[in-house]
C-alpha cells in the first residue's frame, strides 16, 4: 500500500525503507486493505508533508500525533484538512484563534494549511495512517521508528530549524534535537482539552522571532479564504 518516498527525502530514507520494520508495517497496511478497512488517508497523501516540504527546505518542523480519522478530514499535514471540509476540527479553530490573538490572523473556514507546507513547515504526524473512526488505531506499528528518523534528518541541517512541539506526546520528540543552532518551542496542545494553556503562549510570533534570529524569512501565517 505504501507510496514511493517523494523524490527530495527519498535518498534520505531509502535505507529506512529496506529495514524489516518498514516491510512489516507496509504489510499490515495491505493487511488493513483486504480486510476491508477504511485506512487514512488516501494512499497518494500518505507522504503529502515529505512531497509539500523538501528536506533542504525545512524552517520550521510542527509534530501531531496521528491523521484526523473522520474520511475526508486527512490528507498527510499534521492538524490541516482538505479546504472544502467544513466544519473545522477543534484543535484547529483554537489555532486560528491563537493565530489571531498572537499575529492579527485573518479567521477563515479554510483548513488546508499547504500554504504553510510550501513556505518551509513540516507538517509531521508521528503516525501517518489510521483506521477510520478509530482514532490511534496505527500507532506501534512501526510509524514512529519511520518519524524518528525523519526527525533525526532535520536535526542534521545545516540552518535553523525550529522545532514546534505541541502537547506532551510532541515534547517527547525533543530528545532527537541536538544541533546547537536549532531551537525548540514548547506549549500546550491545541485541543480543546488543553486549549486554556494554549492560549496565550504566542508560539507562532515567538517562531518568526527565532527564525529571524537565526538568518532565515519569518512565515506568513495568513491562510487564504
Amino acid at each position: 500500500m505504501l507510496p514511493a518516498i517523494p523524490p527530495s527525502w527519498q535518498p534520505l530514507l531509502e535505507e529506512e525503507t529496506k529495514k524489516p520494520y518498514y516491510r512489516e508495517l507496509d504489510a499490515f497496511l495491505d493487511l488493513e486493505v483486504a480486510a476491508g478497512r477504511n485506512v487514512l488517508p488516501a494512499p497518494a497523501d500518505i507522504f503529502n508533508a515529505l512531497l509539500l516540504t523538501p528536506c533542504d527546505q525545512v524552517k520550521v518542523l510542527l509534530v501531531g500525533q496521528d491523521p484526523y480519522p473522520n474520511p475526508g478530514d486527512a490528507h498527510g499535514l499534521c492538524f490541516s484538512v482538505r479546504s472544502k471540509e467544513r466544519p473545522l476540527p477543534a484543535s484547529l479553530k483554537n489555532v486560528y484563534q491563537e493565530l489571531h490573538d498572537d499575529v492579527g490572523f485573518r479567521k477563515t473556514g479554510n483548513g488546508n494549511l499547504e500554504p504553510w507546507a510550501r513556505q518551509g513547515i513540516l507538517m509531521l504526524n508521528t503516525v501517518l495512517t489510521v483506521r477510520a473512526h478509530e482514532p490511534n488505531s496505527h500507532q506501534q506499528r512501526g510509524w514512529e521508528t519511520f518519524t524518528n528518523r525523519i526527525i533525526e534528518i532535520v536535526n542534521d541541517r545545516p540552518t535553523r530549524v525550529v522545532f514546534l512541539l505541541w502537547g506532551k506526546s510532541a515534547q517527547e520528540k525533543e530528545k532527537f534535537v541536538k544541533r546547537e543552532w536549532h531551537r525548540v518551542v514548547k506549549c500546550a496542545h491545541p485541543s480543546p482539552l488543553a486549549a486554556k494553556k494554549f492560549f496565550g503562549r504566542r508560539c507562532f510570533s515567538e517562531v518568526n522571532r527565532l527564525l529571524v534570529e537565526g538568518g532565515r524569512t519569518p512565515i506568513d501565517w495568513q491562510i487564504p479564504d
